[in-house]
């Protein structure tokens, strides 16, 4: 089959899908699925549900709420989605406060589905975590986790409540990935 260059590169990433047996979706389910709806070029990436695919929308949210519905109708049941662009992933990686001398293996970015008020924002920002930095921004939580991110107290789900976002974490590798796919 032709693979067909639109010009519209998305980037979509699902929360909490294959993770300990729960929401489970076979990458080869899910690109059928999404072609068969119309999304171009579906590629995936590891199976934490990162989808590069091309689209002539460009609404973000339009196309949040189409993968989320396809999701839905095929698997049966909800899977937070964010959408960004190869663009937003080269600003998010450029500007990541701990990357000079940090070991990439402890780098994380919690992406963010909308920016959180600044209220919170202040709030948080007076939280300490031991092994722990982090730098929030309108569109990523930068995380520097010393020990790793599985032993961090500062993870996805407390990002989420505290800043009242909805929101999904990747690592350094992954966000490098994610770039090379979408530029090819």
């Amino acid at each position: 089959m032709e693979s067909i260059n639109m010009g519209n590169t998305h980037i979509a990433l699902l929360r909490g899908i294959n993770v300990s047996g729960q929401k489970k979706i076979k990458m080869t389910d899910l690109r059928q699925v999404l072609e068969e709806n119309g999304l171009k070029n579906v590629k995936t990436y590891i199976q934490s549900g990162n989808i590069i695919f091309d689209d002539e929308q460009t609404d973000r949210r339009k196309l949040q709420e189409k993968i989320a519905i396809i999701i839905r109708q095929q698997f049966g049941f909800d899977v937070p989605t964010l959408v960004v662009q190869k663009d937003d992933i080269e600003q998010i990686l450029k500007a990541n406060p701990f990357q000079e001398g940090a070991e990439e293996n402890k780098l994380y970015y919690v992406l963010l589905k909308s920016a959180p008020k600044e209220a919170l924002v202040e709030q948080f920002n007076q939280l300490q975590f031991e092994h722990e930095g982090f730098k929030i921004t309108d569109t990523c939580v930068y995380l520097f986790c010393k020990s790793g991110y599985g032993k961090a107290k500062l993870n996805n789900n407390l990002i989420e409540k505290k800043l009242q976002v909805e929101a999904t974490t990747r690592n350094h590798k992954t966000m490098l990935k994610l770039l090379e796919i979408a530029s090819n």
